[in-house]
């Protein structure tokens, strides 16, 4: 019997993938949950398990190609779901029994632990995963690995005469493109910016810092104080939290916190689902497992729906000022930036202090210029004042 391998439901936004490669050939046997093929969308890369054992039939969607959800992307055929036929390679035991000459027999160690796109760039360059080091303290291989691998393997077999590379724009770079011109062309784009004292956030990591990574085994980093502030202006300030639908304004009493992270394919927000109800500790928790999987490539679309707000970072690629761009249909996004000491008027006195600039970008639709002001100033305050972040009081 013959059943359709159907591209799953991956978000309510997600209305397409791209087939980025098949993990069986046509005639390949499987057993069930077993995955079939990578398919990569605007924001991950998920794998296809097979429903039932069985084995490939036909190949419907070549790799390369975009396939709406729904779709079909191959036929199974079910009949065929016993045990898979052993190799040539492989020895039965049955026949080793009858055996009486000597077999010599080749075992292989298991491959490296790897994400997906780790292995898949590695099989596109004829890279065995045992020569690539891992970055990670489990030995696991990302794809950033795979990348400097090649990097370092390459540097001296590039081909000066050519002057120009041609290379087609990933799923994700596409999407990326096309929401950010979404944003600016249908939202009221306007940024506010304030400066920010960050003198007693940085006294209290360098007080707490050892205790908190101890109790926590994380750093204590700038993003936790970042979230709690921001998170109690949202609720000072509800209509920075809210977005709009229609002819409607939506408040969110949720907080659902964007968190923005750079990876090698582009931009993703992974989410802090109910930032509100977390502790400084289980906040960098959560951001570095976001972040870790986000490299990785092994977020899911759990992790990525339903944010009410945005937060990105541009200080740790060393930017000064920005003005970034709302994640629609988000109302706010919050940009941090580079913290750098200044000379500034404390009590009518030249002091010296670490500074960092921060920027609100806001649909102007839904966000009065006072509200949007008023928000980050309560920022300012929560960060320059953390009393109320750390104590509650």
């Amino acid at each position: 019997m013959s059943t359709e391998l159907i591209v799953p439901t991956l978000g309510e936004s997600i209305t397409e993938a791209t087939v980025s490669k098949w993990l069986k050939n046509i005639g390949d046997n499987f057993e069930a949950d077993e995955a079939l093929v990578e398919i990569e969308t605007d924001k991950i890369t998920v794998e296809v398990p097979a429903p039932h054992a069985g084995s490939l039939k036909e190949i419907k969607v070549s790799e390369g190609t975009d396939v709406e959800i729904g779709g079909i992307l191959g036929i199974l055929d079910e009949s065929k779901g016993k045990k898979p036929t052993p190799k040539k390679t492989e020895i039965k035991e049955e026949k080793v029994k009858e055996e009486v000459k000597e077999v010599k027999v080749e075992i292989k160690s298991s491959p490296a632990k790897s994400s997906p796109s780790a292995r898949k760039i590695a099989e596109e360059n004829n890279i065995k995963l045992d020569d690539i080091t891992s970055s990670r303290s489990d030995g696991r291989i990302n794809k950033e690995d795979v990348v400097s691998h090649l990097s370092s393997s390459n540097k001296t077999s590039t081909n000066k005469g050519e002057r120009e590379e041609v290379i087609k724009m990933s799923k994700i770079r596409q999407t990326i493109s096309k929401r950010l011109k979404e944003a600016q062309n249908t939202a009221a784009i306007l940024t506010t910016f304030n400066e920010i004292d960050m003198s007693k956030v940085m006294e209290i990591r360098k007080l707490k810092n050892q205790e908190f990574q101890s109790r926590y085994e994380v750093k204590l980093g700038f993003m936790s104080f970042f979230v709690k502030a921001v998170v109690k202006s949202l609720q000072e300030y509800p209509a920075v939290n809210a977005e709009i639908k229609d002819e409607n304004i939506i408040y969110k009493n949720h907080f659902d916190i964007g968190i923005a992270v750079g990876t090698e394919k582009g931009l993703v927000v992974p989410i802090l689902k109910d930032a509100n109800q977390l502790s400084f500790g289980e906040i960098e928790t959560k951001i570095i497992d976001l972040s870790t999987k986000a490299k990785d490539g092994t977020l899911t679309m759990d992790d990525l729906i339903g944010g009410t707000f945005t937060i990105s970072n541009g200080g740790v690629y060393g930017s000064m000022l920005s003005t970034p761009i709302i994640n629609r249909p988000q109302s706010g996004i919050l940009g941090m930036h580079n913290i750098q000491k200044r000379a500034v008027v404390v009590n009518d006195e030249i002091v010296i202090r670490p500074m960092m600039y921060v920027a609100l970008s806001y649909d102007h639709r839904i966000i009065d210029g006072k509200e949007s002001v008023g928000f980050l100033v309560k920022v300012k305050e929560f960060l320059e004042d953390p009393s109320e972040l750390v104590l509650g009081i």
